[in-house]
């Protein structure tokens, strides 16, 4: 790839690369945008095949931070590391902190966290080096601990936005979600719902899981591939990634497409085939940016209580999004895109007149 023509084409602001020949490290950071504030974004380790794979997932992670970050109303811009590497054999402590050194001499333009193949004890080791890391042990001053029940709560309050875009309310009493996946964050949005009063269908391919939902709450338990043909108000993946797709599209129930997963829609195509039969979708990185904004409150000494009240702004940004779509008539996907550009945009004409003297504080703001 020509690394340069990729970045100039989405507007990347620096590729970084970090090498420790003692540890082994091999890293890339990829800083996508700094308009709204420091990068932030998590560290991935994983066993890329090439070095090219590996600098097209931070470039393409980089970018999803920047839109993920804006569309959560954070005043942070959108990064992201890859280490090349097995997370299973190639760690060592060496590795972390040479990278924090790294992050450090990026002098706050780049704040990482912990993402696949990385853990809080990681984190702790790149701690040793930097400040300029989140996610580190409960135990840390200002840290935020398990971010779960967070996100779950976003969810939560993102489904009732849905909710009201679709059915003229926000209440889910005596609705009907089927919940796919009912791993720590989904079963927490479980407990939200039940407690509304809305019917929960569950699935998982973890009975246990499955049987302490249905113990919990009552819920009425389908095989894996049953859930999509299930009668329900509300379809809420919340396990793996492309669920929605040719397949799965034609035996939905569902007005309304609303959960924690990651990359919901197998492709954009897929968001256009939902918004032209009328489905609301609440666009995956809206309303799942729970984990990111608990997070990002630890940059100002963690408060549980603000950043609970932060993550209910999720419920105001998708309705945003949702009368973007209409505005515009566009799907929801492209509406959340237009939502976090429109920010950015917002933010870098109006930051001009008062920088003059060039003074940057973390957060800037």
């Amino acid at each position: 790839m020509e690394i340069f023509t990729y970045m100039e084409k989405y507007d990347y602001e620096q590729l970084v690369f970090c090498q420790d020949k003692n540890s082994g490290l091999k890293a890339i950071i990829a800083i996508h945008d700094t308009t709204l504030g420091p990068a932030l974004g998590g560290t991935r380790m994983w066993t890329y095949k090439t070095e090219e794979e590996a600098i097209e997932d931070a470039l393409r992670l980089a970018k999803g931070m920047t839109y993920k970050n804006a569309a959560a109303g954070l005043n942070l811009g959108g990064g992201k590391t890859v280490i090349i590497g097995d997370p299973k054999k190639d760690k060592n402590p060496e590795m972390f902190r040479a990278f924090g050194r790294y992050i450090q001499s990026l002098n706050g333009r780049y704040i990482t966290a912990e993402d696949v193949g990385t853990t809080v004890h990681d984190m702790d080791l790149i701690h040793m080096e930097t400040d300029f890391v989140a996610g580190i042990s409960p135990e840390a001053a200002g840290s935020s601990g398990n971010p779960s029940p967070v996100t779950a709560y976003g969810v939560y309050k993102g489904i009732k936005a849905a909710a009201k875009e679709a059915f003229g309310s926000d209440s889910v009493e005596g609705r009907t979600v089927a919940v796919q996946g009912v791993g720590n964050v989904a079963f927490t949005l479980c407990d939200y719902l039940h407690k509304e009063g809305a019917n929960l269908i569950v699935t998982d391919i973890n009975q246990a899981a499955v049987n302490r939902a249905v113990e919990a709450f009552g819920a009425v338990a389908v095989d894996p591939d049953a859930i999509y043909d299930v009668e329900c108000d509300i379809y809420a993946p919340c396990a793996l990634g492309a669920t929605v797709n040719d397949d799965t599209i034609p035996r939905l129930k569902a007005k309304v497409i609303a959960g924690s997963a990651n990359n919901q829609l197998k492709s954009t195509v897929h968001g256009d085939i939902i918004h032209e039969k009328g489905i609301v979708y609440a666009p995956d990185y809206v309303i799942n940016s729970g984990g990111v904004i608990n997070v990002a409150d630890e940059l100002n000494g963690y408060n549980p209580k603000r950043a609970m009240k932060k993550v209910e702004t999720i419920y105001d940004s998708l309705l945003k999004v949702f009368e973007i779509s209409r505005r515009d008539n566009i799907p929801t996907y492209m509406a959340a895109d237009r939502m976090a550009e429109e920010r950015i945009q917002s933010e870098s004409k109006s930051r001009s007149q008062f920088l003059l003297n060039g003074h940057h504080t973390l957060s800037r703001r």
